[in-house]
């Protein structure tokens, strides 16, 4: 006679584990302690991009007093007198004009490209899924991979004006900050309005980063993110340079852009950093916003 079939044995007690938790997790786990910042810090900063990016910041400092001294003296036209024609007269407006020359689109490139290579790099590498299934949660990713992105364009906008203040007083002295307006600013004044300076291009900057980091998340081809939000930015300036728009082009953020050369005058004017810090400030949270709400969502495959 045949003996009934005894059931497999197990090699656990069933019970006890069908009773944990679905969403407890392995022993020593922090979501905080993820991708620390220092690491993601460390990766970025080895990176080839990030060195000539910086190279290149601290080469036209170099470049401008060769063409400055080749061009000779610049000349007021007429009666007018430019931020660019008191470049030799201090280090403190050779800084200032480096930093005139820069805003409009040399700044805009370090700003996309450490904010849109940042995610999009890891999904053209294929770690994006590795990091995730570590697992690194994505809000954590995104905000990890967001500060350092954003702390790089910051060094970028400050290592430039300090290579060209540092240029500039060995090439034309240390000395007060030539008002284009008429009178001059002693030179602890120049420093620290060249401060609020470097802060709001940084803040109006914001919005090339938000427009960058949305686009990472959306694409895995890091040229596309950065160019997207290159191109954007520039369209932006175009848009605002068609006086038949009007009042329309205050809400343009590249119709702010240039507002903080109210801080280079001898008595500092505040309404139109304020209003433009408002509109940057407004456009970057909603393109942050986005970023991180698409991608949690999305599905990653690379």
């Amino acid at each position: 006679m045949s003996t009934p079939t005894q059931p497999a044995a197990t090699t656990g007690p069933a019970p006890e584990a069908a009773s944990v938790p679905a969403t407890e997790s392995a022993y020593g786990y922090r979501a905080g302690r993820t991708l620390p910042l220092r690491v993601e810090l460390v990766r970025q900063l080895k990176r080839r991009r990030t060195l000539v990016m910086g190279a290149i910041l601290a080469a036209l400092p170099f470049v401008l007093v060769v063409a400055l001294a080749i061009g000779g003296e610049p000349d007021g036209r007429g009666d007018r007198i430019t931020l660019m024609d008191t470049a030799t007269s201090s280090g403190a407006n050779f800084a200032a004009v480096n930093l005139f020359v820069s805003a409009g689109f040399l700044l805009v490139v370090p700003v996309a490209l450490f904010c849109g290579d940042t995610v999009a790099s890891e999904a053209n590498w294929s770690s994006l899924r590795y990091l995730l299934a570590a697992p690194v949660p994505r809000a954590r990713l995104l905000a990890s991979k967001l500060a350092v992105g954003l702390g790089l364009s910051l060094a970028a906008m400050v290592l430039l004006p300090l290579v060209a203040l540092a240029v500039g007083t060995v090439a034309y002295g240390w000395g007060p900050l030539a008002v284009p307006t008429g009178g001059s600013l002693a030179p602890g004044t120049a420093a620290q309005r060249l401060v609020v300076v470097v802060a709001y291009i940084f803040v109006s900057q914001l919005v090339t980063a938000g427009l960058a980091f949305w686009l990472s998340t959306r694409t895995d081809a890091p040229l596309g993110a950065v160019g997207g939000a290159v191109g954007l930015t520039i369209v932006g300036n175009v848009l605002d340079a068609v006086t038949a728009l009007g009042h329309w082009r205050d809400f343009l953020p590249a119709h702010w852009q240039f507002a903080w050369a109210d801080a280079v005058q001898p008595t500092m004017e505040w309404p139109g950093m304020l209003q433009g810090t408002a509109v940057s400030v407004t456009y970057a949270l909603v393109l942050f916003a986005l970023a991180f709400r698409g991608f949690a969502r999305k599905d990653v495959v690379s």
